[in-house]
């Protein structure tokens, strides 16, 4: 389900409804307004800068941070980004990291390869992979960092993904994540469903929980900081709804 609904966006250029509840929300009305993605990108924290070096069509509106700032990249390191879609955040990653770096985006949805794969032109050291994100086609102890962009939380195994990033970090490495994260339980809401899986809500888990899974994995120095500012935009997923008062996206760093 989430596959053929990332299909579907990409494809559309992002121009498809914003949730997944199956057309109940407003901004999945037909004849609504094409979204503004610079807008959307803008509030997630990419700036202006970082959005006008992009190929065209990469950004799809898609996100609930920019794990890029947060992530602090050096030249020459190899970077991972899990679940990278039509490869926005690589296309930023590669600028930092230089042409003595790499950048690695990992995805399951062959229209999302497709679009990312035919903006690569002449940057040699970026590549993107078909792949599970709970199954990485990556090597051993081979990146320095790993970035995701409200990914993690649509994944039914969340302790092996954070188990497969362990296993593909060198020692020293560092995650830095944007995902949402549940701060009020779902019980008796709309949202426990599957429905509203591929929309980054029903998937998310609590800090708690996200802090014992990385801690299970290996990781240390873990940390969860919350982007109380996020519900500004989160709001929007569920117009109507106060879905922005039960999850909240928030900045996950953890060190190998």
């Amino acid at each position: 389900m989430v596959q053929e609904h990332y299909g579907r966006v990409a494809e559309t250029g992002g121009q498809v409804p914003c949730c997944a509840s199956g057309g109940e929300s407003k901004c999945c009305e037909a004849g609504a307004p094409p979204a503004d993605l610079r807008a959307t990108a803008r509030r997630l924290g990419y700036s202006e800068e970082q959005l006008g070096t992009l190929p065209e069509n990469v950004n799809l509106g898609l996100g609930c941070g920019n794990p890029v700032a947060m992530a602090l990249l050096k030249a020459g390191e190899t970077v991972l980004d899990l679940g990278s879609g039509a490869g926005m955040d690589c296309f930023i990653a590669v600028q930092a990291v230089g042409p003595t770096g790499h950048v690695i985006g990992v995805d399951m949805t062959p229209e999302m390869l497709r679009k990312a794969r035919a903006n690569i032109g002449k940057r040699a050291n970026v590549e993107f992979r078909l792949g599970e994100i709970e199954h990485l086609p990556v090597a051993d102890n081979s990146v320095d960092v790993i970035m995701s962009n409200c990914v993690i939380n649509l994944s039914p195994e969340k302790q092996q993904v954070f188990d497969e990033s362990y296993r593909v970090l060198r020692p020293g490495g560092h995650l830095a994540i944007a995902d949402v994260v549940q701060i009020k339980p779902f019980t008796g809401t709309r949202w426990e469903g599957a429905k509203h899986l591929s929309a980054c809500i029903s998937g998310s888990v609590t800090v708690q929980a996200l802090e014992t899974m990385l801690r299970k994995a290996g990781f240390a120095d873990v940390r969860i900081a919350l982007n109380e500012a996020s519900r500004v935009f989160i709001k929007d997923w569920d117009p109507g709804t106060g879905v922005e008062n039960y999850i909240c996206s928030a900045f996950i760093e953890a060190r190998k």
